[in-house]
């Protein structure tokens, strides 16, 4: 894709911040993803799942000077996420904290502006900072994310029960087959290696929905379904 640089203001997020000496290893032991793989240069898109492997909470994780940034869905969402990771803080050396309502902007054509978008190359990159740029409504982002095939969280996964293999969550870069265990692991593993998922998200024209599909996001005529295949 292709286009005269641009930026979107993105609906409905909220940040948390891991702050402490045992910052990294606690999300290491409950994300989808490998933390030893974030760097200053670039974010990293993670799922929170349940024991049972199915979707709790979708984020992006930047590295700042001593802690980390979640870059998540915002209102209650971001509250419940907060409240779940300091349910497994235990006795780890960790601080959370949480602003349930921020701005981050989808930022196309200027790779000056902030990382890329760790799920696909056409998804432009991510900022805190608003750019100067045009600015283009918040459908010009959710057509292309559409149109990709990528799930916008609890939009399109349902929370306690979608798998990572219904949205094809690995070919987003969300999880990590090499690294230990975290939380929901077994399961996830197992759909991928042995194929198990016989349901993902793909696009659909809204005029001509394949049977028994189970509608997701929209926008304008096209949307996000469950479907076999």
């Amino acid at each position: 894709m292709t286009d005269a640089p641009f930026f979107t203001p993105l609906q409905n997020r909220g940040l948390i911040k891991v702050e402490g000496k045992d910052a990294h290893d606690f999300l290491q032991n409950l994300i989808t993803n490998d933390m030893d793989n974030l760097s200053a240069d670039n974010i990293l898109y993670a799922c929170l799942l349940s024991p049972q492997g199915k979707f709790l909470f979708d984020f992006f994780i930047h590295q700042g000077n001593g802690h980390y940034f979640l870059d998540c869905e915002g209102g209650e969402r971001a509250q419940d996420l907060a409240k779940r990771l300091n349910m497994y803080r235990l006795r780890a050396e960790v601080q959370i904290t949480v602003e349930d309502n921020i701005i981050v902007y989808a930022v196309f054509g200027d790779s000056k502006s902030g990382p890329p978008d760790p799920r696909h190359k056409d998804m432009g990159s991510r900022s805190f900072t608003k750019p100067e740029l045009p600015e283009r409504p918040f459908e010009e982002w959710d057509r292309r994310r559409i149109e990709l095939e990528i799930p916008d969280g609890s939009r399109d996964l349902l929370v306690n029960k979608s798998t990572m293999d219904e949205a094809r969550m690995d070919t987003l870069n969300a999880i990590s087959y090499e690294k230990g265990c975290y939380i929901g692991q077994e399961l996830t593993a197992r759909m991928h290696y042995r194929g198990l998922g016989k349901k993902h998200l793909k696009m659909v024209k809204l005029n001509d929905l394949p049977e028994k599909a189970e509608l997701r996001s929209t926008c304008g005529d096209i949307g996000l379904a469950l479907v076999r295949g």
